[in-house]
């Protein structure tokens, strides 16, 4: 019987072989969902899905999109924020 962390759901079961043949169960994190925009909910291009204790040991230009709203909305989002603000402000 696995160890009682390993009893719940919120781990992966992982079928590993190894060397002498004999196939084991190694529990893992699962990865956490895609990245959604905060606009309209489509997925981000170019945000890893990695847990957060592994974002922070990123570069800051692998962590997010470099252009304005990067990491927040879509291109069709932002490209449409930026157009409404210029349209104001003329």
């Amino acid at each position: 019987m696995p160890e009682p962390r390993h009893r719940s759901r919120s781990s992966r079961r992982v079928k590993t072989k190894l060397p002498g043949g004999e196939v084991v169960t190694h529990y893992k994190k699962r990865t956490p969902g895609i990245s959604k925009c905060s606009k309209c909910g489509e997925n981000l291009k170019g945000i890893p899905r990695v847990r957060p204790y592994k974002m922070t040991k990123l570069n800051i230009s692998k962590k997010r999109v470099e252009r304005p709203f990067g990491g927040n909305l879509c291109t069709k989002c932002a490209r449409s924020l930026i157009k409404e603000e210029a349209r104001e402000v003329s």
